[in-house]
């Protein structure tokens, strides 16, 4: 009799154990993706609920769209925050590199007298790198390949290698390094704070060259600690990492 009872205690346990479970799971199921609660927000007019909740899903590790980049730079465009507008239009030109998102940044940047958005050799350069610059490595690794695999050829058939071709090849693949490197290397940011120092050293003890405001891009070359190494009107200069949103 007493087996039975605790047959019976350990069924009902275990009932009650998976009746629970079964709720939770239908709550959860219950409530909408936050996703798609945001996009939701977003048709229906609410831009800005609805960019919260896109910055809060990005925040906690989603991986942002492209249409989820272009409605956030919306939203903010339409609250008048210039620069988060830019830094989502950065962030679509980085992954879509394409003139009219180029001449678009330009336009706004002008508009209200923030720099570093020029469309300047630097900047088609990097438009250039980044919608052509597979064809071109390829373009230039045949040539490469060829020059290669001819030393190759002569060193196993133990022939002789003028110097001159020796240093033509070494300066020629370091110039190929450095087209593969040096681009992928820099990074932009925009600053995110309304006084921003620059500093000629990595220190607070340095001295401030120049004072900047908000939604100002620089290219970022480096770091050192907290700070960061960037490029200012052909300068180079040092900012805190936290008054930057680096792309």
């Amino acid at each position: 009799m007493a087996l039975f009872r605790s047959m019976q205690a350990l069924l009902l346990k275990i009932s009650l154990f998976f009746c629970l479970a079964g709720a939770s799971l239908s709550a959860m199921a219950s409530q909408p993706d936050p996703i798609h609660r945001a996009d939701s927000l977003f048709a229906t007019g609410d831009q800005a609920d609805a960019a919260r909740l896109y910055e809060t899903a990005i925040a906690e590790g989603q991986s942002p769209t492209d249409g989820m980049l272009l409605k956030l730079a919306s939203a903010y465009e339409r609250q008048n925050d210039v620069p988060r507008l830019l830094y989502y239009l950065q962030v679509y030109f980085d992954r879509h590199p394409d003139d009219t998102v180029l001449h678009r940044m330009n336009e706004v940047a002008r508009a209200n007298n923030l720099n570093g958005y020029e469309t300047d050799d630097l900047n088609y350069f990097y438009l250039f790198y980044k919608k052509y610059g597979i064809y071109f490595l390829l373009f230039l690794l045949i040539p490469a390949g060829y020059a290669f695999g001819v030393l190759i050829v002569k060193l196993v058939r133990k022939e002789g290698v003028p110097t001159r071709q020796k240093w033509v090849l070494l300066f020629y693949l370091i110039g190929l390094l450095l087209f593969v490197n040096l681009p992928e290397g820099v990074q932009s940011g925009i600053t995110s704070s309304d006084r921003v120092f620059l500093r000629t050293d990595p220190s607070a003890a340095a001295p401030v060259a120049e004072v900047i405001g908000r939604g100002h891009k620089v290219n970022i070359i480096g770091s050192n600690d907290i700070y960061l190494r960037v490029f200012w009107h052909n300068e180079l200069y040092y900012i805190r990492r936290d008054n930057v949103w680096v792309i």
